[in-house]
């Protein structure tokens, strides 16, 4: 409160110190920043030779020495200042610049952040120069030092002047580390002609190779080093082709205008065989005209193809795009990761065109030699997408093999054929149903009913039809409309079944009878209600053409044998209903009624009922404290809605709002003071922890809990190989490995590690896991290293070997329609207390849900 009540203070600048240490941070921001941007440096500088020194993996000393130009002694001052560079003079120069670093910004702010020291020796010198520089970037001493050309930067104690971030990075130095080699892995890779190395050394020990090339001229050449002769041998060159049609469409692109030549790329990735791929997406590399980068839709586009042809793994790629400097956009984010294209479209359809081409050629391949995969080939190949131009192929087969072209069609051409014939169908059947003769039917009905006015007395009359007959006959009315049958523009429904008295019954025949029952009312006791039934009606309320002249006439001659006596049906249909509907008459119909032009026929007439009065007691007090009761209650469940805890609805949609909630709201030690109350359906657990009530699933609770504790506790047992073998991993993941022993021994691996070996070559493999009809791989330990490079040092498994625990604990663990006791009941949600993640099951079942709070129920 009182910071708020002091006066505003003035607007004022910065300090130029204050603002040098905050831009700074921000500047270099981790371990592979600060290593990232003196490699730029030295590639900049024209170097052949860069090497990398580590000591505590890069929490102690950063130290870059290369073979470049070096720097002449009338740069030295500004060589650390903010902002001064020799790359660009003004903003228009950023659209051509084709060097790594242009914004002067690395080594000034890694003066602010470390103690800075730099040895260099142009070309022109004969003896080199070490220059110290304090936090602000400016030369506090200089002194004569012997050197070869070139320049050698050393970094110390990177981080101590933030405190906090510098205690961030010593605790996540191992991880910090991981990502530092796998960005320089890239500028190994991309970097031709240029050898670099990198060494990191632990305590007093010594210097133990992380990364290493040979200044190899090609790129395949430097993966190779990289990562060894297994890896390139499963890789395959891309090969560029122009966008297709289809795929064009898909972008949006017009093929007709996208440039010859915009984009080239090149490079390699991995075989879509089964096994080749990786088990995750460690090993792979974008570069825009040679600056890696993360252009995150290229990389989910090419994961996205390569899952059409191998779904369970991930490619290595290493691509490069080549573009001209104009259509880039590198000045995004401070680390230069980030790079805007122009026509961004254009090479993901490059891609996509060309990896699917690529993939599709590859999998109808067999391999002579590897018959164990000749399914696997065989498989893919039936799952593969259809290869451009598959129209064509289309098209030619229906030729060949008309019988089976039906299996061939597109299911776009499927359906509009289907749709097409079914329109077709259904055109010729209204056409057969509301054609001109059922017209005609009607019109000649009437006039026959007109004609044998005189002989209606001598007719035989049908039998009388009961309501449940008329009921019946309004439902198989009903069912025909709906189903499509009996659409008249106005019909005059009646019985399904009914047939026409009249003298020449073929002209209402069946088929009239099935598409739309024509049927006409006669009233037997028309004088004594001539006002009430002055229309023609139906029991289902639909629209009918109404006669009123016709029964006023049989009215004033008193006599029922009038024209209207068509056939008799029951007397009392028509007293339930209130209003009868009528919508327009046919003036056919009317004509042959015997109507003038000038006569109109009445329609919508109200019909009188009885009417029953019931007293009803009412107040008005009564209803306002009703009113207000509600009210009062509708207010309290708006305050209990804002303090309820949770929220989340018991659908497989808001699974992850509801851990979310149970993950907040309860902890561990919950779990052993709930109350059980028992069990539902013989599968759920019904519990309480104060007024709220909890469903738990008994099954998903069991199976999460022996799951983990199989996870704890289970040490694989080792299958010894005949021979040693070789793994001939990287080595930095040779590193990872020898670090982190201990965890491999837990899941069953063994190896032999012999220091003095060459790197690469320094851990054989020697025993595999193996449990029942459950075996392992390298394969797993390379997946393992993976995972310990983002978290060293804590306990992890495979996937398949948590796919092995989370099928024995499932068949271990109480099943559904299993009764419990309550002390049972109570162990299973006691255990949940005992577990890590107590939320869902391995196969991702949830465990527990809320269900009520009680003080809602109680309010109510």
């Amino acid at each position: 409160m009182e910071a708020c009540l002091e006066p505003a203070r003035a607007i004022k600048p910065i300090d130029r110190k204050s603002v040098h240490q905050i831009c700074s941070g921000q500047v270099v921001l981790s371990l592979c920043t600060a290593v990232k941007e003196l490699v730029e440096n030295s590639i900049d500088a024209g170097a052949t030779n860069i090497e990398i020194r580590l000591k505590e993996f890069g929490a102690d000393l950063i130290e870059v020495s290369d073979n470049g130009d070096g720097v002449e002694e009338k740069n030295f001052k500004g060589l650390t200042l903010k902002h001064y560079t020799s790359k660009l003079q003004d903003f228009s120069d950023l659209l051509h610049v084709e060097t790594f670093g242009f914004r002067g910004e690395a080594l000034s702010s890694l003066c602010a952040l470390s103690n800075l020291s730099i040895v260099t020796c142009h070309k022109t010198d004969k003896v080199g120069t070490r220059l110290l520089f304090d936090n602000n970037g400016h030369i506090s001493h200089k002194m004569p030092q012997p050197r070869q050309q070139g320049m050698t930067v050393n970094v110390q104690q990177l981080f101590n002047t933030l405190p906090v971030r510098h205690k961030e990075f010593l605790r996540h130095i191992k991880k910090e580390y991981s990502k530092m080699v796998q960005v320089l892995q890239a500028y190994c890779i991309i970097s031709t002609g240029i050898r670099i190395s990198c060494t990191n050394q632990v305590g007093q020990g010594k210097k133990n190779p992380v990364i290493s090339t040979g200044g190899c001229s090609s790129l395949k050449e430097n993966i190779s080093a990289v990562f060894g002769a297994k890896q390139v041998k499963s890789l395959v060159p891309f090969v560029q082709l122009s966008p297709s049609e289809a795929i064009c469409e898909d972008y949006g692109i017009n093929p007709a205008n996208i440039p010859e030549k915009l984009y080239t790329i090149t490079g390699f990735v991995s075989r879509s065989d089964h096994g080749v791929g990786r088990s995750s997406t460690d090993r792979q590399f974008f570069f825009i005209n040679q600056r890696p980068c993360d252009p995150i839709k290229i990389s989910k586009l090419v994961n996205e193809v390569y899952h059409m042809y191998n779904r369970h793994q991930y490619p290595f790629v290493a691509l490069n795009i080549c573009v001209d400097s104009e259509c880039v956009d590198v000045n995004v984010t401070p680390d230069k990761r980030q790079i805007l294209l122009q026509e961004e479209k254009i090479p993901l359809a490059i891609l996509k065109t060309s990896l699917v081409h690529m993939y599709n050629s590859d999998v109808n391949k067999l391999n002579v030699n590897q018959k164990s995969h000749q399914m696997t080939v065989l498989g893919a190949s039936e799952k593969a997408p259809q290869a451009v131009g598959s129209e064509s192929f289309i098209h030619d087969v229906q030729e060949a093999a008309p019988v089976h072209s039906v299996r061939n069609i597109s299911i776009a051409r499927l359906r509009e054929s289907f749709s097409l014939q079914q329109s077709l169908s259904c055109k010729s059947k209204c056409s057969e149903k509301q054609g001109l003769p059922l017209q005609r039917k009607l019109h000649g009905f009437l006039t026959s009913c007109k004609r044998s006015s005189a002989q209606c007395g001598s007719r035989d009359e049908l039998p009388p039809r009961t309501p449940d007959h008329l009921e019946r006959d309004c439902k198989s009315s009903e069912s025909e409309t709906d189903s499509g049958k009996g659409s008249t523009p106005y019909s005059l429904i009646g019985s399904s079944t009914s047939e026409v008295n009249t003298p020449a019954k073929s002209s209402v025949s069946s088929d009239s009878a099935a598409s739309s029952p024509i049927t006409l009312l006669n009233f037997a006791e028309a004088q004594k209600r001539d006002d009430e039934l002055k229309t023609v009606a139906t029991i289902c309320d639909v629209l009918i053409p109404c006669i009123t002249e016709s029964t006023e006439r049989a009215s004033s001659t008193g006599s029922c044998s009038q024209p209207l006596e068509v056939s008799h049906l029951y007397d009392n249909s028509f007293q339930g209903a209130k209003r009868i509907k009528v919508e327009g008459l046919c003036l056919d119909v009317g004509l042959s009624l015997g109507l003038g032009p000038s006569e109109k026929l009445e329609v919508d007439r109200p019909v009188e009922i009885s009417k029953k009065t019931v007293e009803f007691p009412f107040s008005m007090s009564c209803l306002a404290e009703k009113v207000k009761l509600i009210g009062m209650q509708q207010k309290q469940q708006e305050e209990a809605q804002r303090h309820r805890r949770f929220r989340a609805q018991i659908n497989p949609g808001d699974n992850q709002a509801a851990e979310e909630e149970l993950r907040k709201e309860i902890s561990k030690d919950m779990f052993a003071t709930m109350e059980v109350l028992g069990q539902f359906n013989l599968g759920f657990i019904i519990a309480k922890h104060g007024s709220d009530l909890f469903i738990v699933d008994q099954h998903a609770t069991d199976e999460k809990y022996n799951f983990e504790m199989l996870q704890q506790l289970t040490v694989l047992q080792g299958q010894k190989l005949i021979a040693p073998q070789n793994l001939y991993l990287t080595v930095v993941n040779e590193t990872i490995l020898m670090e982190n022993i201990d965890i491999f021994k837990k899941n069953g691996f063994e190896f032999i590690i012999n220091e003095e070996a060459p790197p690469t070559e320094r851990v054989r493999l020697v025993s595999l896991p193996m449990s029942k009809n459950w075996t392992f791989g390298v394969q797993d330990i390379e997946e393992l290293i993976f995972m310990l490079s983002d978290s060293p040092g804590v306990m992890c498994r495979p996937s398949r070997v948590r796919q092995m625990f989370a099928s024995r604990a499932c068949r271990k663990s109480v099943m559904i329609g299993t009764a419990l006791t309550v002390n049972e009941m109570k162990k299973l949600v006691t255990h949940m207390g005992e577990i890590e993640h107590p939320w869902n099951c391995p196969h991702g079942r949830p465990t527990m849900r809320h269900l009520i709070n009680l003080d809602m129920i109680s309010g109510e």
